[in-house]
């Protein structure tokens, strides 16, 4: 199995904006204030090299044995770093919750590094708050790696989010890397089209409506994009699997988002970087 980092909780992390540092210490009041901010410093447009045909993943990783071996010499050393970020949990028999969070860094379709952090959990999971709870070890193990990612898929939202600020937008502008979050649920916003028993390749957008209280939300026209809806997979004869919602973290527009996470999926639901990141985290966590 791939080794596990584990800076200490007091290393500083690194930052290009520390000023909005998800302070798991400030009141809910003040956290959506930040998130607000937030929101305002990100950049919901293209401003990267990227190009969804380097980035793609063809073959999935085979995981029947464990998780592939770190291979930093393989491919093009040019090609851009995709890493993945996930998390997993402890409760240990101290009581003290802590968060596993994983970093597989990904080049020219293989893995070229592996790298994490366990960091204790400060407040309980509120909706719309994820990275004051979960923001620190996600960030310590960004730190542990030694690549520096030229895009970040986190296991979350970014700007399908109340404040337009998920935990991928808020670590996106944190590192001022382009970011894309991938999540499992809608947290908010409205589909413009029904999402049931869709093809694989599927997508439609998501748009910002009522509860995104940082869009203008204008009933004479079209709300804006915050995202996409896509069927990544689908099982042929009973189409059971529930699309993700994609949507950019920072220096991202919303239909590239889409495009790149298209590119990283390779015949699972998940696409590689944050399926390999789920499963490093659950051996970190298996281990510890």
């Amino acid at each position: 199995m791939a080794p596990a980092g584990n800076p200490s909780r007091d290393d500083p992390v690194t930052v290009d904006r520390p000023e909005f540092l998800p302070d798991p210490a400030l009141s809910r009041t003040e956290m959506e204030s930040l998130q607000r901010e937030l929101a305002a410093a990100a950049t919901f447009t293209d401003d990267h090299d990227l190009d969804p045909a380097t980035v793609a993943i063809d073959e999935p990783a085979d995981l029947t044995d464990g998780l592939p071996p770190a291979r930093p010499e393989f491919g093009d050393p040019d090609a851009p770093i995709v890493v993945g970020v996930d998390q997993a949990f402890l409760t240990p028999s101290d009581g003290e919750d802590r968060a596993v969070s994983a970093a597989v860094a990904i080049r020219d379709g293989a893995v070229i590094e592996y790298a994490s952090a366990t960091t204790p959990l400060s407040i309980p999971y509120v909706p719309g708050l994820l990275a004051f709870r979960e923001g620190e070890p996600m960030l310590a193990a960004l730190d542990a790696l030694d690549v520096e990612p030229d895009l970040l898929v986190c296991d979350g939202s970014g700007r399908i989010h109340f404040r337009e600020a998920g935990v991928a937008t808020h670590v996106g502008v944190l590192r001022d890397v382009p970011s894309v979050g991938v999540a499992k649920s809608l947290l908010c916003g409205a589909p413009d089209d029904s999402t049931n028993e869709r093809p694989a390749g599927w997508r439609t957008p998501v748009r910002a409506d009522a509860s995104v209280e940082t869009a203008d939300v204008d009933t004479d026209t079209a709300a804006p994009v915050i995202g996409h809806a896509y069927q990544s997979r689908q099982y042929p004869n009973s189409r059971r699997v529930n699309p993700l919602y994609v949507s950019p973290g920072h220096r991202v527009a919303a239909e590239t988002a889409a495009d790149l996470v298209e590119a990283l999926c390779a015949g699972y639901k998940l696409p590689e970087p944050t399926r390999l990141a789920d499963a490093y985290a659950d051996a970190v966590k298996r281990d510890a």
